[in-house]
């Protein structure tokens, strides 16, 4: 657990030395321009994530997703047709000093001016949370930062979930809490008034991040959390596996999951929630005699 954005454990090993900022940059919108740039920009598009006048708080955790996500932003703003701001936050939630110092050297040759945030979520976590730290963890990380784009008069936090995180929760709801739930490419959000959460990464695959970070010449930021290294067994890594073993005999059943949360048939549904109210077919079905 890296950070936020929800980046997983797998050590990154660069496939080259770290290329010279230029390229690194022009890759984005070259050769990822079909992977990467236009499903950013289709997100942004797609669901209204980016408006103008709009100040963003881009939340860097150090991982491979939020630093992908910085560059993207840059680009667009360099590039794009809207007039918005960025502030770019790090909560550091305890990292070791040489964790933090990579995090630091990596923003730094990317050009990713961060304003770091020190607190104690780690030591909290660790204290109440030992049993499911993660979920912990990114509840508490999550507000330090909407509290902080709040502070700096950010209408928008933008976090680094990906495609896989997006069909990944789908299916831990589905086959972990009983109900049919995704993440959603943007929310209000509960508890800090007039500030919005927006995931632009929302239909990047993450082969295509590990590509673009590794032939970077990038180390991102990996396990930082001492908290849930203690930990074996995670279920969110149990349904990565699984989607990639039903994947050699289903090649696209990742789309599938995402589209199924784009196409529920109300019709055909024992029940469904709507604003905190529970509602079951049976509610409606001799209406329709």
């Amino acid at each position: 657990m890296s950070g936020i954005a929800g980046e997983g454990c797998e050590i990154l090993v660069p496939t080259s030395e770290r290329k010279p900022l230029a390229d690194i940059e022009r890759s984005i919108v070259k050769t990822y321009r079909k992977k990467i740039w236009s499903k950013f920009t289709k997100a942004i598009k797609e669901y209204n994530l980016v408006e103008d006048g709009d100040k963003i708080a881009v939340a860097i955790s150090g991982g491979k997703d939020s630093l992908l996500m910085a560059k993207l932003f840059q680009e667009l703003q360099r590039h794009g047709q809207m007039n918005f701001e960025l502030e770019f936050l790090v909560m550091d939630p305890g990292y070791h000093e040489n964790v933090k110092e990579l995090l630091i050297d990596n923003c730094q040759y990317l050009n990713i001016p961060i304003k770091i945030y020190p607190s104690d979520v780690f030591q909290v976590v660790d204290r109440i949370a030992q049993e499911y730290p993660c979920y912990m963890c990114a509840r508490m990380r999550r507000g330090f930062l909407y509290a902080k784009a709040k502070e700096l008069g950010c209408n928008k936090l933008a976090l680094g979930h990906h495609f896989n995180d997006v069909i990944e929760t789908t299916m831990l709801n589905v086959l972990y809490a009983g109900n049919f739930k995704t993440m959603l490419p943007k929310l209000r959000a509960t508890n800090f008034e007039d500030i919005e959460l927006i995931r632009p990464m929302y239909l990047i695959e993450e082969q295509y991040i590990k590509n673009f970070t590794q032939s970077s010449g990038i180390w991102p930021l990996n396990c930082a959390c001492m908290v849930a290294a203690k930990k074996i067994g995670n279920k969110r890594y149990e349904i990565k596996e699984m989607i990639s073993n039903i994947k050699k005999d289903f090649k696209d059943v990742d789309k599938s999951i995402f589209r199924a949360a784009e196409n529920v048939n109300m019709d055909s549904i024992l029940g469904w929630q709507k604003d905190g109210e529970k509602h079951s077919y049976l509610d409606f079905y001799y209406d329709e005699e």
